[in-house]
């Protein structure tokens, strides 16, 4: 078994090489238009004044969108400002 040792001149030279290689993989991701705010179930009931069943018909016929991660139901919270608005 040999020993290695690593000198603080190493350790520069390790982290201006990972700074360098994450922002050539950062340049590489596409840049958000936007940030989404999301909402929960609960929150979505409450600003539209409806039941949870009722929720559950506009996810079932397109009228809200949402993503689920996990068991929770997230909710974009500009659409349903839109929604909101539309129904008013």
């Amino acid at each position: 078994m040999s020993i290695e040792i690593v000198t603080k001149e190493d350790l520069q030279v390790l982290r201006l090489q990972l700074i360098s290689d994450i922002r050539q993989i950062l340049q590489g991701l596409p840049q958000p238009v936007e940030q989404i705010n999301w909402m929960k179930t609960r929150e979505v009931m409450n600003l539209l004044k409806v039941s949870s069943s009722t929720l559950q018909v506009y996810r079932h016929n397109g009228t809200v969108k949402y993503t689920k991660i996990g068991g929770t139901l997230y909710y974009d919270s500009q659409q349903i400002r839109k929604l909101m608005k539309d129904k008013s």
